[in-house]
């Protein structure tokens, strides 16, 4: 059996981050499996304005739906989630966000000490990689490069001017001191193309002979000595294999992938496990529980000037946006679309933002077709810290099937 030192399940957005960074000391071996494809492609995982592409297939996607929602009518929401190298960050909107600092600060105060702003913040700095706001903030020499967004419509500057018009403040740096109010939008986009954890962190250090990765290889289950992970199963064309680890297994596939890979290596709720028959390693009932995540509703609007990106989707249009970004990676195309945003309390006596925006400027639905012929706009407006609470459970022990997914949204009256 092969042997390293660290087994990273799950080549994501911390995947790859790890992987980096456990290689970097030359004594020790790093593998990271990674279930998807490899992360190359002419355009789709690169362009930045074809990540409307890539969420509606399922080459680089898990494409998972939630059950039907019980406070929602018995809709089944749609929830992309890449399956390739760099995960979710090779697949969606390259939108660079970091939460707000009393989110952390209220971690820290619920026994999560090492969790405040204080302690998080010199991690955000050494991540990352811009030339804007101020240094007390933000980083200048991490290996993610951040750049600016808000030029490729003239709509972008509209909605900022618009909400500064009716009271907002603007916040010329999102991501420092003040986050409240409206901004231009951060990206991780690079030269026009789509600046991956895999292009940033993975792929310069795969020169590293301690390092080595796996696409298409399909974590089963963790190996257990006892009570003591020593290495995982994993199918790859076909053909059932297993890798040890010396020190740590490491499961960083996920919010749905994780559980379901503890759950079939019998760490999890013991009756969950024993109605499939599954061994308990160790009876943990939080695993897959307590699951919670946002809504997003956006809402469009007619523009009654053409000015909006409508014009790049007619066949010409797609024609002259394609040959931009093959050509010189400008244009529509080296365009995330969510160029701007806001943070907003939605009433008095709210402590701090729980309101979001996202700016397009496009009228398009989520499957990327368009609702309207002809120009419009959107705005995305999502809830943050939700009290709803849902889980992840197996639906069998075959580890290709879907796992059971119960957000619960809109359970609660503050929804």
């Amino acid at each position: 059996m092969e042997s390293v030192d660290y087994l990273i399940v799950g080549a994501g957005s911390s995947g790859c981050v790890l992987a980096s960074r456990l290689s970097e000391d030359p004594d020790v071996t790093v593998k990271v499996l990674e279930a998807g494809p490899a992360d190359r492609s002419l355009y789709l995982l690169r362009m930045p304005a074809a990540a409307w592409i890539i969420i509606n297939g399922r080459k680089y996607n898990w494409y998972y739906h939630s059950e039907p929602e019980p406070y929602m009518d018995g809709r089944r929401i749609f929830y992309p989630r890449g399956k390739v190298l760099g995960g979710s960050s090779s697949i969606n909107g390259m939108v660079y966000l970091r939460g707000n600092p009393l989110d952390y600060d209220g971690w820290a105060t619920n026994q999560l000490n090492n969790w405040s702003f204080a302690h998080c913040l010199p991690y955000f700095k050494k991540m990352e990689k811009t030339d804007g706001g101020d240094e007390g903030f933000r980083g200048r020499e991490g290996p993610m490069e951040i750049t600016m967004g808000g030029d490729s419509s003239p709509l972008y500057r509209a909605y900022v001017e618009a909400a500064q018009q009716a009271g907002y403040p603007f916040t010329s740096d999102v991501n420092g001191f003040q986050q409240e109010g409206v901004f231009f939008m951060e990206r991780t986009v690079l030269g026009g193309v789509r600046n991956s954890t895999a292009r940033a962190y993975l792929h310069p250090a795969l020169s590293r002979p301690n390092l080595t990765s796996e696409v298409n290889a399909h974590t089963n289950k963790v190996l257990f000595e006892g009570n003591k992970a020593v290495g995982v199963e994993y199918i790859q064309n076909g053909e059932t294999k297993q890798v040890r680890a010396e020190r740590e297994v490491i499961i960083s596939s996920g919010v749905f992938n994780s559980p379901q890979i503890l759950l079939r290596s019998g760490v999890g709720n013991a009756e969950h496990l024993k109605a499939l028959d599954i061994p308990v390693v160790n009876d943990l009932p939080g695993v897959g529980e307590n699951l919670q995540d946002h809504l997003d509703w956006p809402i469009q609007y007619f523009c009654k000037q053409p000015v909006s990106h409508y014009s790049s989707t007619t066949m010409l249009g797609q024609v002259k946006t394609g040959l931009q970004w093959f050509l010189a990676k400008k244009g529509v195309g080296a365009s995330n679309l969510f160029e701007a945003g806001g943070y907003f309390r939605s009433r008095p006596g709210i402590e701090f933002p729980n309101i979001q925006h996202h700016f397009v400027a496009i009228a398009m639905n989520y499957d990327g077709s368009m609702p309207n012929k002809g120009h419009g706009f959107q705005a995305h407006i999502s809830q943050m810290r939700p009290t709803s609470r849902g889980f992840v459970r197996l639906r069998s022990t075959d580890p290709f099937d879907p796992p059971v997914i119960q957000f619960n949204h809109l359970q609660t009256e503050n929804d």
